[in-house]
């Protein structure tokens, strides 16, 4: 008996019955993403490995535990898989010097890869939609990709979602405020556990994001970055505000948002649910003014997020969105001439624009009917012997109220047309 092979765990395979609605979120993320005017953009899934050490942080989780890293065999390269799509995407911004002739807006998606632990809303292999802009420095595209995310919930009809707003300020605060941070927690070093711990002298301000109960109480009174905030900084965050206010997007300040990427400074953002339990960031993102210079461009303001759509499929469901694929026509064929045209009838009326699934592999009419009423098609068009011989075929409706009518078969999606 042969072997049976199944999925790796943490990656799956997203089944026909759920491709609608991935459809759905897709093509309605492109329509809003046109409106505010980013252009696409591919990048490789696999990249140099030190790539992401410099831009995410050596110090991160996923440089540390979660990435997907290899040496290639065949020329020593070390590679990855990508875990995350902003680093890759400065890198062909870099690479293709795409900023020569002014600012851009560009928006990409694709699967990522992360070693992680395997639960609901997180997958080894998921899929992100990520939007960047490069050469904008002021906070209106900080607003703009904000409001933007907020027209996105709107168009796909996903409710209770709330924006979460913090800034970290630029590297000199954030250093000044590291050790101010390092000299609380190791002044309660028992109430840390072990990641904080780890994290204490590289990373202290991931450990304001902590999510360990024990802990919360202690990060709640740790000093506020935005108490050592520069002028500059703090007018950005201002401004900030003040352009959702106008666009009357309602926000939390959160001063324990601090993201998990080192590449960030000034904004940062998350969109979050209560509807998805732990995971319950479905957006977040916020500016990265230094990484173009870090990875060996010219310095170039920037700003963007990521989308994580395997959440938002979730919280659509949760918020009972649904959507069919379902043709046009289901060609019903009954009889020997019948059969022998009913491949060059089902092209004809492709060619009129229609969707169109041909009966194949004979059955009686009654058997086929009934796989037209599975199909969910809006027609049944049925085509017999007599039929085939006048170059006609009979239209029975198949959602709600309509009579059945027998028309030429270059006629048959006007009528459609006319009968919704």
């Amino acid at each position: 008996m042969s072997q049976k092979f199944q999925s790796i765990k943490g990656f799956y395979d997203i089944l026909p019955e759920a491709t609608p609605l991935w459809f759905k979120l897709e093509d309605t993320a492109r329509q809003v993403l046109n409106q505010y005017g980013y252009q696409h953009i591919r990048m490789p899934v696999v990249e140099p490995t030190e790539l992401f050490v410099r831009s995410v942080g050596e110090h991160t989780d996923i440089v540390e535990k979660e990435m997907y890293a290899w040496q290639d065999a065949l020329n020593g390269d070390q590679l990855t898989l990508r875990p995350e799509g902003t680093a890759g995407c400065v890198r062909a911004v870099i690479e293709h010097n795409l900023t020569y002739n002014g600012p851009q807006r560009l928006w990409y998606q694709g699967p990522m890869f992360r070693h992680e632990n395997v639960q609901k809303g997180r997958q080894r292999q998921f899929h992100q939609i990520g939007v960047e802009a490069f050469g904008f420095d002021g906070p209106e595209v900080d607003a703009e990709q904000i409001v933007l995310l907020s027209r996105l919930w709107k168009a796909l009809g996903i409710t209770e979602v709330a924006l979460q707003l913090n800034s970290i300020g630029d590297a000199d605060e954030r250093a000044r405020y590291r050790q101010t941070l390092i000299d609380y927690f190791e002044a309660h070093l028992d109430v840390l556990d072990e990641d904080a711990k780890r994290r204490l002298h590289h990373n202290p301000l991931r450990i304001l994001d902590s999510k360990n109960p024990a802990m919360q109480s202690l990060c709640e009174a740790a000093p506020k970055l935005m108490d050592v905030l520069g002028e500059p900084s703090k007018q950005h965050f201002a401004q900030l505000c003040a352009l959702l206010d106008q666009a009357h997007i309602a926000y939390t300040i959160n001063h324990r948002l601090v993201r998990g990427l080192d590449y960030y400074n000034r904004t940062v953002f998350e969109w979050v649910t209560t509807k998805l339990g732990a995971q319950g960031t479905i957006a977040g993102g916020g500016r990265y003014d230094t990484l173009v210079a870090r990875l060996g461009g010219t310095p170039t303001p920037a700003c963007g997020f990521g989308i994580g759509l395997e959440r938002i499929f979730l919280l659509m469901q949760a918020d009972g969105i649904s959507a069919q694929q379902c043709p046009d026509i289901y060609l019903v064929n009954v009889g020997e001439r019948a059969q022998q045209k009913a491949f060059q009838v089902a092209e004809q009326l492709r060619e009129q624009g229609l969707d169109v699934v041909l009966h194949a592999g004979g059955g009686s009419f009654k058997s086929q009917m009934k796989k037209a009423d599975r199909s969910g098609a809006r027609y049944a068009a049925i085509l017999g012997d007599d039929e085939a011989d006048r170059d006609e075929i009979s239209l029975k409706p198949m959602l709600g109220q309509g009579e059945q009518s027998t028309v030429k078969f270059d006629q048959v999606a006007a009528l459609m047309t006319r009968e919704p």
